[in-house]
């Protein structure tokens, strides 16, 4: 039964991650630091990759798109809570809010199901390299990622609408930075449980699909270094993929632990936290992974920037 002070539309207001005005100031120099860090690393990664002719193969597109999602993923969020940070009451439209959670879990699910397809073109690569340019051709890249767009699209427009369906109450608090389903879902005055059955469905099938796929991926790449002989070999196929196995466990480490838990085990504050890292510190890591463990990106930053010198020269 709906209560009589409950309201469909209106603001939200986002309470952010302290009230305490030092904490805020010292937070908002924080992340500030860090989304600068992330949106330069990861366009100057697309950069490298769009000039470097050596990193235009398979790996190093997908690699593009990695950087692209970690861009535009941050700066769905970020500003925003920065702006709160500053402000006494961080306020967010009903039209803000409904459109953040979609480009949110759209981004989110579309990276999910781009890593795994990241695991599969290492596979092809290490288990099979005499076929690999014939296997993953420019056609076949293309169709590839445009299928984790449009899967991360149908996805979000899913979420979105079932939870843009719920009427709230008088209290228009979220007690988050962001606009995410499980805050929304607590500050409803109506039946979530369909919204609840269809977040653990559906994401444990699309996580967990995309999962699976990068565990068969892995056991077949980890199957077939072991069987190289030269140490050196092994070295060097398995350094191909670290940068990749280390963003996919750091990826579904924490969305496992966000959407996949048992609602009651649920807590807000440590949510918030988790929230942090896989929104702001994890686009970040991604490209100083990719290319401190990268020798051909390190290389192809070293020639830009002698080429680039040298033309100042």
């Amino acid at each position: 039964m709906i209560p009589t002070n409950y309201t469909k539309y209106g603001d939200f207001i986002l309470l952010g991650l302290s009230s305490d005005p030092h904490k805020k100031i010292a937070l908002f120099v924080i992340f500030s630091l860090v989304y600068v860090v992330s949106i330069t690393a990861n366009m100057l990664l697309i950069v490298i990759t769009q000039l470097v002719n050596e990193l235009r193969t398979p790996m190093y597109r997908f690699i593009c798109c990695l950087a692209l999602l970690d861009v535009t993923f941050a700066s769905v969020t970020v500003p925003k809570m920065l702006i709160g940070l500053l402000s006494e009451r961080n306020y967010i439209s009903y039209a803000g809010c409904f459109t953040q959670l979609y480009f949110f879990h759209f981004l989110g699910s579309s990276e999910c199901f781009l890593l795994s397809i990241m695991g599969y073109d290492r596979y092809v690569a290490i288990c099979h390299p005499l076929r690999y340019s014939q296997i993953m051709d420019t056609k076949t890249c293309i169709q590839l990622a445009s299928g984790c767009w449009i899967t991360g699209f149908l996805y979000s427009f899913v979420h979105t609408i079932l939870t843009s369906n719920l009427s709230f109450c008088a209290s228009r608090e979220i007690n988050h930075f962001l606009c995410d389903m499980p805050p929304l879902l607590k500050l409803s005055c109506t039946d979530t449980k369909t919204n609840v059955i269809v977040i653990l469905g559906l994401g444990g099938l699309a996580a967990g699909a995309s999962f699976l796929l990068t565990i068969i991926s892995y056991f077949y790449i980890i199957s077939t270094i072991l069987q190289i002989r030269s140490k050196e070999g092994r070295y060097k196929a398995f350094s191909t993929c670290a940068s990749h196995l280390i963003i996919v466990l750091m990826f579904y480490g924490t969305i496992i632990v966000m959407y996949l838990r048992p609602q009651s085990s649920y807590s807000m504050e440590h949510d918030k936290m988790l929230s942090v890292f896989y929104n702001i510190v994890t686009p970040m890591l991604n490209p100083l992974i990719y290319s401190m463990r990268n020798k051909e990106v390190k290389s192809a930053f070293k020639k830009i920037w002698v080429r680039n010198f040298f033309k100042k020269r």
